[in-house]
């Protein structure tokens, strides 16, 4: 009987990972940017409005040819509701009510609902205790650079909280569902077709909700909204499919747990603010959770070669 081999995040997988928290680093300080102007739901439908022509164009360009199936693009709106629409509504909203510390440990919570996930309904990802216990201490890991303070405003019964919570989990399964319904297409195609399917949704939602579009906003806002579809939404979504074809959907939720290290780096670069010392620890934390996770701990305790 031949075992199936649970996807492990090789090198270049790193390399990838590490970018793409880099870019999605970027996409608390643009949506807070953003805020002062513009309500949560028309800000979810600029962020994936404006990523559509720049994938388009970079599908264009290297020849990929679009899917003629409806079940193909059924999926990708399944997919642009689990992954954009509902995520980014959630998690804006969310932002408005909370502090972006507890948000962000909130947050590094889709790991551990990605590992759970994707261990129940996929069956190369098997629900093992690495991937838990790693998950659990890349977020013990976040705790601990945010400060206690941080957790000490966390109630179950919040709304903002929960909002945030609803987006982790949809984001688990979105992981889940990009690797059984699109795993067939290319990783370039996936992001713009989920980009469409999100757009499509969005649009009927901003008009009766908000009210219709809003244009009047500030240079500032405008550039938080233009950083926030091509950088953190275009440019991370190339990323992100390449990233789940390749390591799995479990693998590829651990970029949650390097999104607070980054946005902290961002801080100390761009606007002066000092790294404090348990900021240090934290990415210790979060490093060793890594390590655990992907088997490079153990195999270093036991002297075993990781499998690849």
């Amino acid at each position: 009987m031949t075992k199936t081999l649970t996807p492990s995040l090789d090198l270049k997988s790193w390399g990838m990972l590490l970018a793409l928290a880099a870019v999605w680093g970027g996409s608390f300080f643009f949506a807070e940017v953003a805020l002062d102007e513009a309500p949560p739901l028309t800000i979810t439908f600029y962020r994936v409005f404006w990523a559509v022509p720049i994938l388009l164009t970079i599908v264009r360009f290297k020849r990929i040819p679009l899917p003629s199936s409806w079940r193909v693009w059924g999926a990708y709106l399944v997919m642009g509701a689990l992954n954009n629409a509902i995520p980014f509504s959630l998690i804006f909203w969310g932002q408005i009510r909370i502090d972006s510390g507890l948000a962000s440990i909130l947050n590094g919570t889709t790991a551990m609902f990605g590992a759970v996930v994707a261990g129940l309904l996929l069956k190369d990802e098997a629900l093992c205790a690495n991937k838990i216990i790693g998950a659990g201490l890349g977020l013990a890991g976040v705790a601990f650079i945010m400060g206690p303070q941080a957790l000490a405003g966390f109630n179950p019964a919040n709304l903002a909280q929960l909002a945030v919570l609803g987006a982790t989990l949809s984001y688990a399964f979105a992981g889940v569902w990009g690797k059984t319904a699109l795993s067939g297409q290319p990783p370039l195609m996936n992001a713009l077709g989920m980009l469409i399917g999100s757009t499509v949704l969005m649009a009927p939602i901003v008009m009766i909700m908000d009210g219709g579009l809003a244009f009047s906003f500030s240079r500032s806002v405008w550039g938080a909204l233009l950083g926030l579809s091509s950088l953190s939404t275009a440019l991370a979504y190339v990323l992100y499919f390449a990233i789940l074809m390749r390591a799995g959907a479990a693998n590829l939720l651990l970029v949650t747990l390097l999104i607070p290290p980054f946005a902290i780096v961002y801080g100390v670069l761009f606007l002066g603010e000092e790294m404090a010392a348990e900021a240090w620890g934290g990415f210790a934390i979060i490093a060793v959770g890594f390590a655990v996770t992907d088997g490079r701990l153990h195999a270093l305790l036991t002297g075993r070669n990781r499998p690849a």
